[in-house]
């Protein structure tokens, strides 16, 4: 984090650590938009300037199996199966999952999501009005 000053004409100044971390040039634009009450600055195209993992062919391969699986849990949950493990590994090598999320787009994780959400829409459920109910009824 960098701490930096609200100057004349509501200029800032990028710390040249952050404008070299973030490969920006003089020139270059930023979005800038808020979230959640803070300011957060996104460089324009920066996807464009961060090199591209190289994947071999069969990780290309998992890679467009893992887009088109993304695309289709995004859509609908419901339905969609999960990633395997060679499609995360890829998701996360070129950043499209985070890794500390990756165990949510695996097909064991959505397969029970499947079967949540099969119980809920066939009342397979139990409703309870405390905490203390619930770890009753486990109990028993």
């Amino acid at each position: 984090m960098a701490r930096v000053k609200i100057r004349s004409r509501h200029q800032i100044t990028i710390p040249k650590h952050i404008m070299e971390k973030l490969q920006l040039e003089i020139g270059d634009s930023v979005e800038i938009t808020i979230q959640d009450d803070n300011l957060l600055i996104t460089p324009a195209g920066f996807e464009e300037k961060i090199p591209a993992a190289k994947l071999s062919p069969v990780e290309q391969q998992s890679l467009q199996s893992a887009l088109i699986k993304i695309e289709a849990l995004r859509k609908d949950l419901k339905s969609a199966r999960g990633l395997t493990r060679d499609e995360i590994a890829v998701a996360v090598k070129v950043g499209l999952i985070d890794s500390e999320q990756q165990w949510w787009w695996s097909e064991e994780w959505q397969r029970g999501e499947r079967e949540t959400q099969q119980d809920i829409e066939t009342g397979q459920v139990q409703e309870f009005d405390s905490a203390g109910a619930f770890l009753n009824s486990l109990r028993a």
